[in-house]
Parts: structure tokens; C-alpha cells; sequence
């Protein structure tokens, strides 16, 4: 039998080592997500068991998978091609297995066949019933697989539907794969940034970066987010929203955790805040009670507040010992009580009018991807925003006369009413 040689980017040779049942990949532009179908694809004719059997690449039109598909099937599957059909594209390999490549746009054209694996390219543009009608029960005599394939498109629900069932963990035979462009290691990473400088950070996060959480109600525009120089005068304040603890939280779940986020923001006399650093990440208790204390030991905050909750009285305890064994004061946390409103109530309400109005600044020196990210997918209920909610506490604590400096020689203060005083 002819040999078959593919040359393999990381990625596709870590899932082809996986190699699960259904496997759900949500992928970035250029990162090679058609090419290594394509792949699987040949690998799984040649693997078929059954010549009465069949393999299909199946695109959302039958112009498109030519276009796609058909080509480069042709290319790398030449020295296990026995004879191809131009026509109807299909091609018999030398096991006597036949791969059809065809359009979902004509699903009547795929019912009868026998499949041992499909690939459905751009699933989020079939029609809904195309998948569980009709390829679906194709695949039950040979207990089948299946790749999906596809870049992230706000407010589809059928590939993402697929995505966070395969995601879930329940069913051992779906596995899902998120890949960004940068997980392509024969693109030019300088020519990625180019287009990260150029491009909206909407587009940019969908399309190189596979994001699919970037149809917010638009509460927070992007043009909103400023950089700003440290301000000269101004105290410091530290917020925390604490997440559940990596140590007492099952393995497979770890992926859905929240971020514990700690932030770290100057407020001016003024009442403008400068954000200095969001500090987050997925920590035990004490990996997060010593990022905390660094921080309060660094900036000396005004005042520290924490949402509070059952996740506050985990971590407190642990804090309170860790500031003991230092020698330091400990320092007064205010409770933040958080029950009163919804979140999305909550921070858009701490953030929209001051960021609208220019009197949040971000520190150069930080890389803000992740705020940014929230601030895009907000308030959807799929995404994280423990960033954004880390920053809205800041309100809670700071209480700021917004009429500037009383005690400016400059300002002169006259009586309009004498009753009144004012």
C-alpha cells in the first residue's frame, strides 16, 4: 500500500493523537484549521474499515467545498487516489473507500450514504436540520465520527451550541479545540501584530483570535478605553473579587473557573481614576492572600474593599494569618455588599459614565487584552467580566468633591443669596 506523508503543524498533530469522536474546533483565520481536515480526512478513508463505506467533506455550498476542499484533497491524496470524478467530486481511494466532497446547500444529495467520518466545514452557515437529519444518522452503522470546523460568529447558535456541549466534559466522545492564528507557527507573528495594531479589537479578537464573545449590547465602546501617564497626586485603592480557589475545585472544571481579580487604582483629587494594574488568575487561597498582600505592602491603598460572600470568608481567614506571620498592620477590608443589584447594573454603572467622560485612564506599561475582552463581550452571560467587576467596586469606596480644589488662591468664593448663605 502507497504510503502517506503529511507534514503536521503542532496543533493538528496533537488532535490527530487525540483523535476523540466528535471534535469540535473553533478556530482563528490562517491557523490551518481546513488543511488539517482535510488531512484527518484522508487518514480516515484509508483507515475505513468498510469499502462500502464512504468519507465526506461536507461545506456549507457545493462551490465552496470545491473551492475549499477539492483541490487540495486531490494534491495530498494523490498516492492513494485510485480514480477521481471531476462531476460529482468524489474520489475512490485504493482500498476502494470513496470521499465525497459536498455542499450542505443540497442536503438531499447526502441522505443514503453510509459514513465512517465527515468533516462539516463552516457548520454555523448549514441549515439547522443538515447535521442532526441527515449526516448524523449517516454515521450510526459504523459508529462514525465527526470534525467541526469553523471561526466564531456572534450569535450563532448551532456551532457554539456544539462547542460548549463538547466543552462540558458530560460525553467522553466530544472533545472541543479552541485555536487562535497564533497557534499556526509558519505565520509571521510581526504580520499578526500588524493587523492586532490595525484592526478594531472587535475584529481582530473574532477573526484572528477566535473569540465568539464579542456581540455585547455595546455598553462599554472601545473607543472609550484611554492610556493615560501616572497622575501626580492621587491615593491608591485596592478592590478584590475573589473566585473560587483552584485547590478545592475539581480538575476538569478548572477551565470554567472566574479570574480572582485584584484592582489597583489611583484616584485624583479630581475624582479621575488611573487604573495602575488589574492584577487576575486562577490561585489556590494562598497563592491569592500573597498577591494580595505584595500589593497592599507596594501601593498602601487609601482602602481596600472585597465583594462580599462566601468566597470573602474563604479568604479572609487565610489573609488575615499570612499578614500576622509578616509583621504587618492589617489593614481594614471593607466588605462590599453586591446583593442589591445585578451585575450588569452594577458595573455599568460604575463604568460607563466615567469611561464615556474620559475620567478612567489604563496604564501604558499593562497589557489590558483581557479587560478589553470583557469590555467587547459585555454583558454576555457566556464570558467572563470578573476584570470589569474588580474595577466597578472602586466606586464603592471613593468619595471624591468633584468641584476641585477649594483651597485654590484662585478661586473666589461669592455670596449670590445672603439668607441662603450661597
Amino acid at each position: 500500500m502507497a504510503d502517506l506523508r503529511f507534514k503536521l503543524l503542532n496543533w493538528q498533530m496533537k488532535e490527530f493523537k487525540k483523535n476523540p469522536r466528535f471534535s469540535v474546533i473553533m478556530a482563528g483565520r490562517r491557523c490551518g484549521k481546513t488543511s488539517g481536515a482535510i488531512k484527518k480526512t484522508l487518514i480516515k478513508g484509508i483507515e475505513c474499515p468498510d469499502k462500502t463505506a464512504g468519507v465526506a467533506y461536507v461545506a456549507p455550498t457545493q462551490a465552496m467545498a470545491r473551492r475549499l476542499a477539492w483541490n487540495a484533497l486531490l494534491e495530498q491524496g494523490k498516492s492513494i487516489i485510485r480514480s477521481v470524478s471531476n462531476t460529482h467530486m468524489e474520489v475512490t481511494l485504493i482500498n476502494g473507500v470513496t470521499i465525497y466532497v459536498a455542499g450542505a446547500d443540497k442536503p438531499d444529495n447526502l441522505r443514503g450514504l453510509k459514513l465512517y467520518f465527515v468533516v462539516l466545514d463552516e457548520i454555523k452557515d448549514f441549515k439547522p436540520d443538515v447535521w442532526p437529519m441527515v449526516i448524523r444518522p449517516a454515521l450510526t452503522d459504523m459508529k462514525g465520527g465527526a470534525m467541526f470546523i469553523g471561526t466564531p460568529e456572534p450569535g450563532d447558535n448551532q456551532f457554539n451550541d456544539l462547542f460548549d456541549y463538547a466543552e462540558s466534559g458530560v460525553d467522553k466522545d466530544w472533545a472541543a479545540t479552541l485555536l487562535t492564528t497564533y497557534d499556526n507557527e509558519t505565520i509571521d507573528r510581526d504580520e499578526i501584530e500588524t493587523a492586532k495594531r490595525t484592526l478594531s479589537t472587535a475584529v481582530f479578537e473574532q477573526e484572528y483570535m477566535a473569540n465568539r464573545f464579542t456581540s455585547g449590547a455595546n455598553l462599554l465602546k472601545m473607543e472609550w478605553f484611554k492610556h493615560g501617564p501616572d497622575p501626580i497626586e492621587g491615593d491608591y485603592y485596592i478592590t478584590i473579587d475573589p473566585a473560587g480557589f483552584e485547590s478545592v475545585i475539581d480538575p476538569k472544571k478548572k477551565k470554567h473557573l472566574d479570574n480572582f481579580a485584584i484592582a489597583i487604582v489611583k484616584v485624583t483629587p479630581t475624582g479621575k481614576w488611573w487604573v495602575h494594574k488589574i492584577d487576575y488568575g486562577r490561585w489556590d487561597v494562598r497563592e491569592a492572600s500573597v498577591r494580595v498582600m505584595m500589593a497592599i505592602r507596594t501601593f498602601k491603598p487609601l482602602s481596600i474593599g472585597i465583594e462580599r460572600g462566601s468566597l470573602a470568608r474563604a479568604f479572609l481567614p487565610y489573609f488575615t494569618d499570612l499578614m500576622r506571620k509578616n509583621n504587618m498592620i492589617y489593614p481594614n477590608i471593607k466588605p462590599i455588599s453586591t446583593s442589591g443589584s445585578s451585575k450588569i447594573n452594577r458595573i455599568s454603572y460604575a463604568l460607563q459614565g466615567m469611561m464615556e467622560h474620559g475620567r478612567i485612564e489604563f496604564n501604558v506599561n499593562e497589557n489590558w487584552d483581557q479587560f478589553r475582552r470583557e469590555m467587547i463581550a459585555f454583558p454576555s452571560p457566556r464570558t467572563h467580566d470578573d476584570l470589569l467587576d474588580s474595577l466597578s467596586m472602586i466606586a464603592h469606596l471613593v468619595t471624591v468633591p468633584y468641584g476641585g480644589n477649594r483651597n485654590n488662591d484662585d478661586y473666589n468664593y461669592i455670596v449670590m443669596d445672603e439668607i441662603c448663605g450661597f
